[in-house]
């Protein structure tokens, strides 16, 4: 069985002093450079958010559930893939939400390519699913790619939750969904780092 590695948005953004920080995300993109060093797998891509104008997704009020501050736009430093992550491996990276939210990494494009067509095109029939944040793209990710077919697992040690209730309200999601789970979620207890609704600076 062909099997790809999705690595979803490891970026700047969301990581230790980006806008939108989740504890624990630059150890992830280290982890996920460590996985690669010894996994084998027949393609490995990422997401990226890459937002342009996105609408009601940015607020300067955010309610961190359906709208958050300015994060990984276009051209900044935040919008682009951490250092920790080995981009040698990278095939092709996706970008998605340029005009509106985008959560799921299967709205994602390469040269204009939607992931789901470069995956299937090259014959891989299952995904491992890895990145930030398990309880939001992760989630929305590995959902899709079950939706597309795939035999679906996320590495649950190569993601960050942003808080307890929505992590595991997210595994279950996916259990029964169908989707393997594997590995336990690293800080998945806690919320934006900083303070109880807020980012990481």
């Amino acid at each position: 069985m062909r099997r790809a590695l999705l690595v979803v948005d490891v970026q700047n953004d969301f990581c230790e002093g980006g806008s939108l920080a989740v504890e624990g995300c630059s150890a992830v993109a280290a982890a996920i450079t460590e996985h690669l060093r010894e996994a084998t797998y027949a393609h490995v891509v990422a997401t990226r958010d890459h937002h342009v104008d996105p609408g009601g997704h940015f607020a300067d009020e955010p309610d961190y559930l359906d709208t958050w501050p300015a994060h990984c736009v276009a051209g900044t430093e935040g919008a682009q893939l951490h250092p920790a992550l080995d981009r040698s491996r990278l095939e092709a990276v996706f970008d998605k939400g340029e005009y509106a939210a985008a959560y799921s990494g299967f709205e994602g494009r390469a040269d204009g390519v939607p992931l789901a067509d470069w995956l299937h095109e090259r014959g891989v029939e299952a995904v491992d699913v890895a990145g930030i944040a398990t309880d939001h793209c992760v989630r929305a990710t590995a959902l899709d790619a079950v939706s597309e077919g795939f035999a679906t697992r996320v590495l649950l040690h190569l993601t960050a939750g942003v808080a307890q209730a929505s992590t595991d309200a997210a595994l279950e999601e996916l259990r029964t969904a169908g989707v393997e789970l594997a590995g336990a979620v690293h800080g998945s207890h806690q919320r934006y780092k900083g303070t109880s609704l807020g980012p990481g600076r």
